[in-house]
């Protein structure tokens, strides 16, 4: 969440931000109405619980019809502290509540506007052009049922809509992907982790998605747990209502899990194939570094990434998303896209956030600092996940329905040079 203390002393700071997300500015006012109310509240609790020890020990030295009225003033202002510390509480509670509600500051920079208002920042690579080669253009299914790779039609039947089974082939070149963008990850630095995939609900709160996506999450009641849509959550919460020791340099992991998400707001968008799932596989990366770094740490995640697509020699292009579609937390978001021959349009791939010390403050993760204990800064960043299979088989199919691999992902398939089909 925001500091409080920055709402009160930079309001307008704050509204411009809502403005930027498209969101409303009022809630500014709001937060800053609860604010006061709470602190008023506990102003009001204060005063009466100082006079309320005062009077203990006047009680204490009192005698007769004094001591009688010292005693009954005491009950009486006991009753009068009990609710007025009530009422401070639940001050407090709705001003986090509403503090909570809003959306990190956007980083200057940080285009205005909405899903399609982001800013191209380069294209690397070279787009293939198929009709010179001869090559006609197979989407990533076809190619995935030519290879054995992907069974859509038993995936739904097991399990329903947007779920599948990567088989021979394509299981071992899933594998493959996430083994080399693990060992990219240690390389940089970042320490392995297999996470949990059900958290509780306040870690899931702490990192800011249970907000307007909220409906996106799978829940399980009975339990009190959700299923998380990136290991991102755990490891935002690995480190919850603790003073990390960041005095030799950021605290960076990688955590692999399995991945769900219900798709509830994309109707209609990719059904066909496995772009846009219930389940998938994700590599993420993730640091706990001051704040002051984190600017520096996010350049950083977007180089590993970046590094990791030129050696899968995709095609892509960086984008800086727009403010109103970064989500609760970040306060930067660089997306990479891979080409999509089949569509002829760019497709998310991967993305790294820098959500300052947004989720920190949620979580209760802090550093010693010069002034005392302060919050750090957290950054996240795919480096591999089951979508890129998509961008592999499209980027590299060959005219007679092979599939080139690139030296990369090569050890972890056998030394396979090429994926040949099988029917």
């Amino acid at each position: 969440m925001i500091d409080l203390k920055l709402i009160r002393a930079n309001p307008n700071v704050v509204k411009a931000s809502q403005i930027s997300r498209g969101e409303d500015p009022g809630i500014v006012d709001q937060v800053l109405a609860a604010d006061a109310a709470n602190r008023a509240a506990l102003s009001a609790f204060e005063a009466a619980r100082a006079e309320q020890k005062a009077l203990g020990a006047q009680v204490a030295q009192a005698a007769g019809d004094e001591r009688a009225a010292l005693l009954a003033r005491t009950k009486a202002l006991a009753a009068q502290v009990k609710e007025l510390q009530a009422a401070a509480d639940a001050a407090s509670a709705q001003a986090v509540e509403l503090a909570r509600s809003l959306g990190n500051i956007p980083q200057p920079g940080v285009p205005a506007g909405g899903e399609d208002d982001f800013a191209v920042l380069r294209h690397e690579g070279t787009v293939r052009d198929f009709a010179a080669e001869g090559v006609t253009v197979q989407d990533h299914l076809a190619l995935g049922e030519t290879l054995r790779a992907i069974d859509m039609e038993r995936g739904a039947k097991v399990s329903g809509s947007r779920f599948y089974f990567l088989t021979g082939i394509g299981a071992r070149l899933e594998l493959a992907i996430l083994n080399a963008a693990m060992a990219s990850a240690i390389e940089a630095g970042h320490t392995p982790m297999m996470t949990p995939t059900l958290v509780r609900p306040e870690v899931m709160a702490g990192t800011g998605f249970l907000g307007a996506h909220a409906d996106e999450i799978y829940y399980l009641e009975k339990d009190e747990l959700y299923l998380t849509g990136t290991s991102e959550v755990a490891l935002a919460g690995y480190h919850s209502d603790e003073i990390v020791d960041l005095s030799a340099g950021p605290l960076r992991y990688a955590g692999w899990s399995a991945c769900y998400r219900r798709e509830a707001g994309s109707a209609g968008r990719d059904t066909r194939g496995i772009i846009r799932v219930h389940q998938f596989h994700k590599v993420e990366m993730f640091s706990f570094v001051t704040a002051a770094d984190s600017v520096a740490e996010h350049e950083r995640f977007l180089a590993t990434e970046e590094a990791m697509l030129r050696a899968l020699e995709l095609p892509y292009r960086v984008i800086d998303t727009a403010a109103g579609d970064l989500g609760l937390s970040a306060s930067r978001k660089f997306d990479c896209e891979a080409w999509l021959p089949s569509q002829e349009r760019w497709m998310e791939v991967t993305s790294t956030s820098n959500c300052t010390t947004y989720q920190a403050r949620r979580l209760g993760i802090r550093e010693r600092g010069e002034n005392g204990t302060e919050a750090v800064a957290t950054i996240n960043g795919t480096i591999g996940t089951t979508r890129w299979i998509v961008a592999l088989l499209e980027n590299h199919q060959q005219a007679d329905g092979s599939v080139y691999v690139p030296p990369i992902l090569r050890p972890y398939l056998g030394g396979l040079e090429l994926l040949e089909p099988t029917r």
